[in-house]
């Protein structure tokens, strides 16, 4: 078998040294373009875990390595002189420079056939190879050559980073944090030999012009930087290597092969380099692609399969998690306004893979300091769950941070809610639930999404659901509210189980900001008249109304996933011309108009929120500016919370969800706009409630599907953080003498299992 390798970084190299070791009579032949002791950046990192997969692959390239790289276990977060240390997470820097050399070396013992100074563009002249191995960098030639059809994408992002180094000596990883007049600095630094460190500093765009950098100016960059940071320096030099200022390119491949072409390495997919990836992706996936091709060595095609099959989802996960990262960084100004633990603590969760308890697992002491704080500024004592505090909406006082989320049951009967939805909302407020939010509930019969939604334009709607508002007032300290709203081009439907978006036999005329039909299948609403605004604003005051008569303690507005209010707030449902569309402006003038007369005539002690679709997920929909102005615009009108949801705007959307996935919208809204804020969407446990907290993405979180089945959730969770509440029933107080030892024995469990499956330390003794 003869193997071409294109590229000689560590990615290409270390497959060579694998697969050379497996395949001992293959041909494989690397060309680099740089000569044998060329290297641009400064260090590069590996985890514990990635350092005990190379333990397990090449024991002499991980000896190497271990001879020459720098340990550390503590990382830390300074702002403007203020530092917290966390200890226990496993890191190595390593030179780039000796890292190369030192496979270089691996592969001229193994038999690999090196070439400096080739560049290569054109592959003709390896067709003899069996394989192409395309590693050739993030501006990859022979990808580039064939983008269409690997499916390239290569998108830069926002913020603007340099790669310098220094001799400033450092004994942890550390982020420095810089406030200037001219916005907000980062130095991501860590030592990786003796006498020398790396520090890679980013800003924002806007930061950048502020500050008048130049992209090729090395000295001035030098000169305003070691300024900036002239108390961390402490006096040592910043070195230089064409050290320009550059906008990270975040590439993906649709394909990782062509014929007998491969990608690896940055060629095939980058990760920002905030949460240290890319070395550590490239080498491991030159492990996978070396184990497929060994499995596989007269079948390339099956070799490549196997390859992309064993870590595309890997790749995608680290490559989310570096651009949720990343995305924090964006935003750097947002989060410096917190107090230094919750902006310490947002630094250590910001790619949402690592938690309160995970922290508490690595440094018992750290977290300890996280909610000290948060508690602190709510007078609450010093170790209450952030979860378990209690939090106020004017005259409303909530017993704990956790909300049950509007979740339609579809079995009303003319609106009229019954026994179903006594026993579903009465059950979570025994449950221990904070705040309920009860299911979108209809202002009017054909503002309604089935048949068999609540509503409240009725008297009889209106005592139905006294009844349970009743109940829960007098048995337990939950509070309750209502979501109110208009199904407009979204209405008429079967119930999900029956066909979802699918209209019924006798449907009724649907609403809309525009004649735009939500799917194929629905029919075309009725752009809404001036007329048919006047009615809708009075049937949402009516709704009001009869709320406040049926007991809720807050009203909720529907202005999201695309009905009646929010299709005026997207420009994807909105293409008015008059002055109801157009501009962000006028597309809030009638949602707006709605929410003020129905604050008008709810008791001013009663708080409202508002829940939005601060995404579309979907082109040339709702911006971060659209969203940013909508919640300024029903915070002046009286808001007291905004719910942030995102998308179900359109049918084609094209989501990006994983767990806590909605967090950073909320974190836009709240730190942007300075409102409180609700977030949902794949919160699945008590330690990921806490961590949105503590971090500050949110002031509530909201759960639907997890209370579904288990409405005991909060009481489940209570034991679990041994949290004696003050709201369980008495005649279930006795189950408080089983439910808190198990809980006590499970968490145990749990954390005896991270602990245990936690990576061996590689520190030389």
């Amino acid at each position: 078998m003869k193997i071409t390798v294109i590229g000689g970084g560590p990615g290409g190299l270390y497959f060579s040294i694998l697969t050379k070791k497996a395949i001992p009579n293959c041909q494989i032949d690397v060309y680099e373009r740089n000569k044998a002791d060329d290297s641009f950046g400064f260090g590069v990192v590996f985890s514990d875990e990635t350092l005990g997969e190379f333990l397990t692959r090449d024991t002499e390239s991980y000896e190497l390595i271990r001879s020459k790289f720098a340990y550390w276990d503590d990382i830390v977060v300074a702002r403007d002189g203020e530092k917290v240390s966390v200890s226990g997470n496993g890191f190595c820097g390593c030179s780039r420079k000796t890292l190369l050399q030192l496979l270089q070396q691996r592969c001229t013992e193994e038999g690999v056939n090196l070439h400096f100074e080739q560049n290569v563009d054109d592959l003709t002249q390896f067709k003899d190879s069996d394989i192409i191995v395309a590693a050739d960098g993030i501006g990859s030639a022979i990808r580039t050559q064939f983008a269409s059809d690997f499916g390239t994408s290569v998108k830069l992002q926002k913020n603007r980073f340099v790669w310098l180094g220094s001799t400033k000596p450092l004994d942890a990883f550390t982020y420095f944090f810089r406030t200037t007049k001219f916005g907000t600095f980062v130095a991501h630094t860590y030592q990786y030999e003796a006498g020398m460190s790396t520090w890679i500093f980013e800003c924002s765009d806007e930061t950048w012009k502020n500050a008048g950098f130049e992209v090729e100016n090395e000295a001035a960059t030098v000169a305003k930087i070691s300024e900036i940071f002239k108390e961390e320096l402490g006096g040592h030099p910043l070195i230089t290597n064409k050290s320009h200022w550059r906008q990270f390119p975040h590439v993906t491949n649709e394909k990782w092969h062509k014929d007998n072409i491969v990608l690896l390495g940055d060629a095939k997919a980058t990760a920002h380099f905030s949460i240290g990836s890319g070395t550590k992706l490239a080498m491991e996936c030159a492990i996978a692609l070396s184990d497929a091709v060994v499995a596989n060595q007269n079948n390339i095609s099956a070799a490549f399969d196997a390859y992309e099959t064993a870590r595309r989802n890997r790749v995608e996960m680290i490559q989310h998690a570096a651009n949720v990262s990343l995305d924090w960084f964006e935003h750097m100004d947002r989060h410096v306004q917190h107090d230094f633990q919750q902006f310490a603590f947002g630094v250590m969760t910001r790619s949402k893979k690592v938690t309160f308890e995970n922290l508490a697992i690595r440094d018992a002491s750290y977290p300890v300091k996280v909610l000290a704080e948060f508690n602190a500024k709510i007078g609450a004592d010093a170790k209450i769950p952030a979860a378990f505090t209690p939090f106020k909406l004017r005259e409303l006082t909530l017993p704990n941070r956790i909300v049950m989320s509007p979740m339609g049951q579809y079995s009303a009967e003319n609106g009229v809610v019954n026994d179903w939805h006594f026993q579903h909302y009465t059950s979570r407020a025994i449950g221990g639930v904070g705040l309920i939010i009860a299911e979108m509930t209809a202002i009017s019969s054909i503002g309604r999404i089935t048949e068999s939604c609540a509503g409240l334009y009725s008297q009889e709607q209106t005592v139905s659901w006294k009844r349970i508002t009743d109940f829960i007032h007098q048995n337990t300290q939950t509070k309750i509210g209502i979501q109110l709203g208009h199904s407009g081009r979204k209405g008429a439907t079967k119930k999900p189980w029956e066909g979802g978006s699918e209209p019924i036999a006798n449907a009724w005329e649907l609403l809309s900001a525009s004649p735009i039909p939500f799917n194929d299948k629905l029919a075309t609403p009725k752009e809404m008249s001036l007329a048919d605004m006047d009615q809708i604003v009075s049937e949402f005051v009516q709704a009001t109304k009869n709320a406040d008569a049926a007991g809720f303690d807050m009203i909720e507005l529907q202005a999201h996933h695309g009905f009646l209010l929010a299709s005026f707030l997207s420009p994807l449902t909105n293409i008015r011309t008059d002055e109801f569309g157009g501009s962000i402006e006028n597309r809030l003038r009638f949602p707006i108009r709605v929410f003020t007369e129905m604050r008008k005539v709810f008791p001013q002690n009663k708080p409202m929120s508002v829940r939005i679709s601060a995404c579309d997920w979907a082109e040339k929909g709702i911006s971060e500016e659209d969203v940013i102005a909508i919640s300024e615009a029903f915070k002046t009108a009286g808001a007291d919370i905004i719910s942030v949801s995102t998308g179900n705007t359109v049918a084609g959307q094209k989501t990006q969800t994983g767990r806590m996935w909605q967090t950073p919208f909320s974190d836009m809204v709240r730190n942007a706009v300075h409102i409180p804020t609700i977030t949902a969407g794949y919160i699945q446990d008590i330690d990921q409630i806490n961590t949105i907290l503590l971090n500050g993405r949110a002031d509530l979180v909201s759960l639907g599907r997890p209370l579904l089945l288990d409405p005991y959730f909060v009481r489940n969770a209570q034991a679990y953080e041994n949290f004696r509440p003050t709201d369980i029933p008495q005649q279930y107080m006795a189950g408080t003498t089983h439910l808190y030892p198990l809980q006590a024995s499970e968490r145990k469990t749990v954390e005896g299992m991270k602990k245990a499956l936690k990576p061996e330390s590689h520190k030389k003794s």
